[in-house]
């Protein structure tokens, strides 16, 4: 696995797989509910987004893994 910070690193044919098994999560959560059991996903925006940083929150918790997060920057250096 590997970092992808702008989506012009992905190819086609990676993208098109990602919105595939995006599809497939959609059509099946039960199939994934736990394909992140025992991973830790930790959140910091640089930006206030409540949307987003539950968003990301949700879609980990869903997957069956935990989150930390910061409430904001401001608490990091």
């Amino acid at each position: 696995m590997r970092s992808v910070i702008d989506i012009s690193e992905l190819t086609t044919a990676e993208i098109d797989s990602l919105v595939a098994t995006a599809c497939d999560i959609i059509e099946n959560p039960a199939k994934y509910s736990e394909k992140c059991k025992g991973k830790k996903l930790a959140t910091l925006f640089y930006e206030p987004s409540t949307r987003t940083r539950l968003s990301f929150e949700a879609a980990m918790l869903n997957l069956g893994g935990h989150v930390l997060g910061f409430p904001s920057e401001t608490v990091s250096s």
